[in-house]
């Protein structure tokens, strides 16, 4: 027979779950069927002792073939489900060891990517490690290539700044010569209009156009030259007319730009005094030329 008569025969005689069965197993399902129907035929074919049938006997009889017709399809049910249940967890079984199979190739493939993989890692580790003292030297070198911008700017500040200074410094400083070092030693430098005579008598030297211009116009004095000096349109030797002090007909009086352009353009230092040692004012100057000893 066929597996699908066999279960053409099982589903008519009541048998269900046959579909996950295999030949061997429905053979048996239905030759235990069979057997089971067999034994309710003798069953009905008995008589009582005398051959007629008791009324007792035929109830009981009856009584037993309507309990054989209920039980023996839950009987076949119980049986079926005891059957198909192996053959259920046979078939999940199977399946998993077919999913089973077929994933260790995956699996084969995916430790072979990773043992691949694992040199590459091993390579990279050694790559950072050296790379890591590089980037730790290269902090240094940034902070040192920093610091060297900061003290370039600083220094071309310095340098902006001492080029706006250096005429105001010309002008304040005075001017040292061969000849005029010992006169200037011995004189107290005033570069600006706060600074003051350390006492009374004290010899004072200056460049400051603001200090002696406060110490002429202290005394009257204007701005002048020596007569027969001149050299050429300039100015010759620099002095002042002072009332009372220096009059003489060879002073010729001259503008204050003209004494000053002088003034710078030879470098002269002014030697002075405020105050004789008494306390009284003093009128005491001279120009001095730091190569010549005069002006």
């Amino acid at each position: 027979m066929k597996v699908d008569d066999i279960r053409g025969q099982l589903r008519r005689r009541g048998v269900s779950g046959t579909s996950t069965l295999r030949k061997p197993e429905l053979v048996k399902t239905l030759a235990r069927t069979m057997r089971a129907e067999g034994r309710g035929g003798a069953a009905r074919r008995s008589t009582g002792p005398a051959g007629r049938p008791a009324a007792a006997k035929k109830t009981t009889t009856a009584a037993k073939k309507t309990a054989a017709r209920k039980t023996t399809p839950a009987r076949r049910k119980a049986t079926s489900a005891a059957k198909a249940a192996p053959a259920t967890r046979a078939t999940g079984a199977r399946a998993k060891a077919t999913g089973t199979r077929k994933a260790a190739p995956a699996r084969a493939k995916a430790t072979a990517a990773r043992a691949k993989a694992a040199p590459a890692r091993a390579g990279a580790v050694p790559s950072r490690a050296k790379a890591a003292p590089a980037r730790a030297r290269a902090v240094p070198s940034r902070a040192k290539a920093a610091s060297a911008r900061a003290g370039a700017t600083s220094s071309r500040a310095k340098a902006a700044s001492a080029r706006k200074s250096a005429p105001a410094r010309a002008q304040a400083a005075p001017t040292r010569g061969p000849a005029s070092s010992r006169s200037i030693g011995s004189s107290q430098l005033i570069t600006s209009l706060a600074d003051r005579p350390e006492r009374p008598g004290r010899s004072l030297v200056t460049r400051n156009h603001e200090v002696i211009q406060r110490w002429a116009r202290a005394r009257g004095a204007k701005p002048a030259t020596i007569a027969g000096t001149e050299r050429g349109d300039r100015p010759g030797v620099l002095t002042f007319n002072l009332p009372g002090y220096r009059e003489s007909s060879r002073l010729r009086e001259i503008t204050w730009d003209a004494w000053f352009r002088t003034f710078d353009s030879r470098r002269l230092n002014l030697i002075y005094q405020e105050q004789l040692r008494d306390g009284r004012q003093s009128n005491f100057f001279r120009t001095e030329n730091p190569n010549r000893e005069d002006g």
